[in-house]
């Protein structure tokens, strides 16, 4: 397995990834906004950067998004913070080291920009993402619900 940034060519397998990921938002909108990324048209003035898991036959079988930010919760405000945007491994190949690996590349990523810390989020119910990042060593540090007005 190799893991390495994300090029033009994984358009397709990461599109389809992303809606794996995200069912919420079309198949389309996540082919859209992530060949603008890949073509090295960031929407941030922050650096990003996607990372992808290639199998041994050469598919893409998970990625991780991982940005800069200025700040992020429960972190020294002294420094940028490396954040995992967006983490997904293809279910037959999960607790086999490929998130372990996608984390550590954005990891180290991150450490390449002087960040002293790497942060990241999940939902509230969604008990696999919290054990996954548990179990590499983050550590929940705050949990909050969301609120909405329609105006």
């Amino acid at each position: 397995m190799l893991i390495r940034p994300a090029h033009p060519a994984d358009l397709e397998p990461l599109a389809d990834l992303l809606y794996a990921l995200w069912p919420e938002s079309p198949r389309e909108e996540h082919h859209r906004e992530l060949a603008g990324k890949l073509a090295g048209r960031n929407t941030s003035t922050l650096p990003a950067i996607y990372f992808v898991a290639e199998s041994a036959g050469h598919r893409i079988i998970g990625f991780l998004e991982a940005g800069l930010r200025s700040h992020a919760d429960c972190c020294d405000t002294a420094h940028a913070v490396g954040y995992i945007e967006g983490w997904f491994v293809e279910e037959s190949y999960r607790r086999q080291g490929v998130g372990h690996k996608l984390v550590t590349a954005a990891e180290e990523w991150a450490r390449s920009l002087g960040c002293r810390e790497m942060a990241s989020d999940a939902y509230i119910d969604n008990g696999l993402s919290q054990r996954a990042h548990e179990a590499l060593g983050y550590e929940p540090v705050s949990r909050s619900v969301l609120y909405r007005k329609e105006l």
